[in-house]
């Protein structure tokens, strides 16, 4: 019985017509298709965007353009995958299962190689040429920017702000995710959302309405500053805070607001953290005899080091980066520039797109390390789970 079935097996695989070269088979028709479909598509959307950039009145008002791009975008991406899919099927079985995750990676990664890769090897290029980057001048650049004490100030600010914001946020998000944790359901929505909500403002519009809290009268006139009406009525003279550079009380100032918005993001994460420590561990710290400030340090705070240690990171470099709050509010006067604004006025102000560039370049290399160690501490946390 078991012999005739063996007997019979090739004959009904060739019967039902399955063909065991199968996977080694291509499709032609489905690789031509899929080939001039794709080219198609990008050719197509390359000359719209040119269209859009070069001859936008073409096509009317800007409302009609942000329409088309919109139908552009999304139709585009939708065919071009479509075809890209018809290609990678008509390839054999075996090859285009092992290459169709690539394959549908590779338009990502081509868009992020357009908008990102080439834009910083174009900037170090430039960094090596002169003002209106015309003609290559070596290192000026750099010794301009290294010779300037205005470079150095912006150098110094933006180490202050190092050093105090990402701490502060990172104290603030704790304290704030433990004792929210306190609070009934109602309370803790509450008090997170009002933490939060500034999350939801630009950096800009923070800067606004920290201006109004800052805002100087002269004296005798009501004082419309939320600081400087608390200082008058504590018998001060109404100050311009944001012109104080003594103790760079200025920059410190600066700073808050920046801490005003990152508070909520590392509260969020944090408290998700805390709420994920396994309760069987607090328990045992108490019938240890621990108290509730030992168990917050010894417990809680080493079971929750690697989201600390992602929200100092991520706001670190968000904090070298910073320039809206700057520019918005001072643009860099009274002693309070920071690099970012620096290569701003560098750029649009005093029209110096070489020293600009290098200032770029400088700041580029000061992340790397950081993104670096965001990378290694994000690879070194999956691996341990």
């Amino acid at each position: 019985m078991t012999t005739e079935t063996s007997a019979a097996a090739p004959r009904q695989r060739l019967r039902t017509g399955d063909d065991p070269d199968a996977h080694l088979r291509t499709n032609p028709m489905k690789i031509g298709v899929g080939l001039v479909g794709l080219i198609a598509v990008v050719w197509g959307v390359a000359n719209l965007f040119l269209a859009f950039a070069y001859y936008p009145q073409w096509f009317g008002n800007k409302f009609v353009i942000g329409i088309l791009a919109i139908i552009a975008g999304v139709g585009g991406a939708a065919v071009l995958f479509f075809f890209l899919n018809m290609f990678v099927e008509g390839l054999p079985r075996r090859l285009s299962e092992g290459v169709i995750p690539y394959a549908f990676l590779l338009p990502g990664l081509l868009l992020v190689g357009l908008m990102l890769v080439y834009p910083t090897f174009q900037t170090i290029n430039y960094s090596f040429a002169n003002a209106d980057s015309t003609a290559y001048v070596g290192l000026q650049n750099y010794k301009t920017i290294f010779g300037s004490n205005e470079f150095w100030q912006s150098i110094v600010n933006n180490i202050l702000w190092l050093l105090i914001v990402p701490a502060l946020v990172v104290a603030f998000g704790v304290i704030v995710a433990v004792l929210a944790d306190k609070l009934s359901a109602t309370g803790e929505k509450v008090a997170k959302s009002m933490i939060f909500l500034p999350m939801a403002i630009s950096a800009v519009g923070a800067s606004a309405i920290w201006l109004l809290v800052y805002a100087y009268n002269n004296p005798g006139q009501p004082q419309t500053g939320l600081l400087n009406a608390i200082w008058t009525g504590l018998g001060g003279d109404p100050q311009t805070w944001l012109a104080i550079d003594t103790l760079k009380l200025n920059s410190i100032l600066l700073m808050v607001i920046l801490i005003w918005l990152q508070a909520g993001f590392a509260m969020v994460l944090l408290s998700s953290a805390i709420k994920g420590v396994p309760e069987d561990t607090l328990e045992a710290a108490r019938i240890d005899g621990a108290g509730e400030f030992q168990i917050f340090w010894q417990v809680v705070i080493p079971q929750i080091k690697g989201t600390i240690i992602t929200v100092f990171v991520t706001v670190f470099i968000t904090v070298l980066k910073v320039f809206d709050i700057v520019y918005v509010t001072t643009n860099g006067a009274y002693g309070t520039n920071v690099i970012a604004n620096l290569f701003f006025n560098k750029l649009f102000a005093a029209s110096e797109a070489g020293q600009a560039t290098a200032i770029v370049v400088v700041l580029l290399i000061a992340v790397i390390p950081l993104i670096w160690y965001q990378v290694k501490h994000f690879r070194d946390e999956e691996a341990g789970r």
